[in-house]
């Protein structure tokens, strides 16, 4: 393959001319930290150990202590600026690395699960961890661990014989991290809003749903009464929802009906995140009763599965499943007030029945139970779908911002492709 000009071919790929490939150990310390010894000599010392080295942060909720030597704690003491790779773990997250900046409010050293990258003069930490981060992202990583029974190991010697690509320059390696650190920022804003958003959404369902806040022209305050559901306003009931609307079981099929084509099975494989997904499909050539083929406002039900976390996730169908049916480890329910009772299928009020229904080895919900479960329902259709609105909105925000936070995600990826090969130059 022609190598475009400035740019030459080396053993992990096309970069710049002027950058270097070199061994990790050449371009900075490379140091395995101590091994556990709860009753050797010294004084009591905290260290930094696995659990608190996640991908591009270091946590602190549990740091533990063992005795160190002087002489020990000088050697494996931890410095501003030194990125710590975890050694030993699963082998998709060996390598998984965060450069510590003096977060724990004393002196501190790590323990042998991790190791140790402390740069020389005229190398750039933040580049380093950025570039090892891609490369326990991209697999490079995986490819060099070794692999025991349970943990894959990275290796301190083969992490310092590893040759990676670098800028000659502290400043060129300065500006990329600087950029990546960037788009770093712009994604955990961005996380941070979602989770106090889906915190606002969480709180803003059980007291909607509930009857506990009422929305403007709803507010008449005509006192609570105590429900089979909790306690609910005066102008509420306490339905089932075999008395609100029916559910359907899904349609049971043979191998021999499945083809490459025909009518889509929405399974449970087909909601994620509350939405319809069409990753993973089966279609069958059959004839299926009018009665199943899903319509527009069926709240679809996973309803059997040997995951129990998976009971009663569901989605609210629009005109993208016409045309579609669904699986005998599914439901659909079918009621006029679907965008309410979709919501009431998120409220904590239906997960504690659902919960209780499967008790100690059932893993399947039933029509007749389905039908007995209850919700509170404001009598006036009004109020229902005003809360269903507000609720739905809040919903649209969320969207919005995971498709802001995947964009984020995508534009990062592609940067590192870009900025870590030297395809862009930043300087």
């Amino acid at each position: 393959m022609e190598v475009k000009a400035g740019y030459k071919q080396t053993e992990v790929g096309v970069v710049p001319e002027d950058w270097e490939v070199r061994p990790v150990g050449t371009m900075g310390d490379v140091r395995a930290g101590k091994a556990l010894a709860a009753r050797g000599a010294g004084q009591q010392r905290p260290y930094l150990r696995t659990k608190n080295v996640f991908d591009g942060r270091i946590n602190l909720n549990d740091v533990l202590r063992m005795p160190m030597t002087e002489a020990d704690f000088s050697r494996y003491r931890l410095r501003h600026g030194d990125v710590l790779l975890n050694e030993g773990q699963s082998l998709e997250l060996v390598g998984r690395c965060a450069i510590y900046e003096d977060e724990y409010p004393e002196p501190c050293a790590i323990q042998n699960q991790l190791v140790r990258f402390r740069a020389r003069v005229g190398v750039s930490a933040g580049f380093a961890a950025q570039l090892f981060r891609h490369c326990q992202k991209s697999g490079v990583f995986t490819r060099i661990a070794l692999q025991t029974t349970s943990v894959a190991h990275l290796g301190v010697s083969r992490f310092h014989r590893l040759q990676l690509a670098w800028p000659p320059q502290e400043a060129e390696q300065d500006a990329i991290a600087e950029a990546l650190s960037d788009a770093d920022a712009l994604i955990e804003s961005l996380e941070q809003l979602l989770k106090k958003k889906r915190q606002l959404q969480q709180g803003a369902m059980q007291n909607l749903l509930t009857g506990k806040k009422r929305l403007p022209g709803f507010e008449t305050n005509p006192g609570f009464k105590q429900t089979e559901v909790g306690a609910i306003p005066e102008d509420w009931e306490a339905k089932s929802l075999g008395d609100i609307g029916e559910s359907l079981i899904g349609l049971t099929y043979k191998p021999t009906d499945v083809r490459s084509d025909g009518i889509l099975v929405l399974r449970s494989s087909n909601i994620q995140e509350g939405s319809l997904c069409f990753d993973d499909n089966v279609f069958v050539d059959m004839e299926v009763p009018e009665r199943i083929m899903v319509r527009v406002g069926d709240i679809l039900i996973c309803v059997r599965n040997g995951s129990r976390e998976l009971i009663g996730k569901c989605a609210l169908l629009d005109e993208h499943a016409k045309g579609m049916t669904f699986g005998a480890f599914m439901a659909v329910f079918r009621t006029p007030a679907y965008r309410f009772v979709h919501h009431q299928f998120q409220s904590a009020v239906l997960k504690r029945q659902i919960h209780e229904h499967l008790g100690a080895t059932i893993n399947q919900i039933t029509n007749k139970s389905l039908n007995s479960f209850s919700i509170p329902l404001p009598r006036q259709k009004a109020e229902q779908e005003a809360i269903a609105e507000a609720l739905s909105d809040m919903d649209g925000e969320i969207a919005a911002l995971e498709s802001q936070l995947k964009k984020a995600r995508a534009l990062k990826q592609g940067m590192l492709q870009e900025v870590l090969t030297g395809r862009i130059r930043l300087v």
